[in-house]
């Protein structure tokens, strides 16, 4: 039988104290098979995340590069910037936007200044089936907060 040692330390991780290396060692000599994994963190790393409101409805969308958070933050502090948040709907995938179904795909968000109507609408419209488009662009939406 094969015996398989996979030890992986990540940065910014401790190393692996000199027991664990001699139980897996020990382990493989004895035909066990052994796996070690480390994480970076414990936590994942996690792209902000701005909370929009379209009415008297919200909806979440992850901003994946700092160009977009500072974008998102020039509007929260009342700039006059490209508002009407952009982006192709993932369908069956909540992604941050939970509770809804529907999340915009992060790489492909930008803000705009116009938009064509077929994509604006309610979350709710969205989730529905009514904004029947690939892009979902809600024109009055406002952001509330970044998380």
């Amino acid at each position: 039988m094969a015996s398989i040692v996979v030890i992986r330390e990540a940065k910014g991780v401790r190393p692996l104290p000199k027991v664990v290396i001699a139980a897996a060692t020990l382990a493989v000599a004895f035909g066990g098979v052994v796996v070690l994994a480390l994480a970076v963190s414990s936590a994942p790393h996690r792209n902000p995340v701005a909370t929009f409101q379209v009415v008297d409805e919200t909806f979440k969308i992850e901003l994946a590069t700092p160009e977009l958070v500072e974008h998102a933050e020039a509007l929260l502090a009342g700039e006059a910037v490209a508002s009407i948040p952009n982006g192709i709907v993932v369908r069956d995938d909540p992604g941050v936007n939970a509770p809804w179904s529907w999340h915009i795909d992060p790489a492909t968000l930008e803000f705009a200044d116009m938009t064509i109507e077929v994509c604006d609408g309610l979350p709710s419209h969205v989730e529905e089936g009514v904004v029947t488009s690939d892009q979902y662009c809600p024109w009055s939406a406002e952001i509330v907060s970044i998380d």
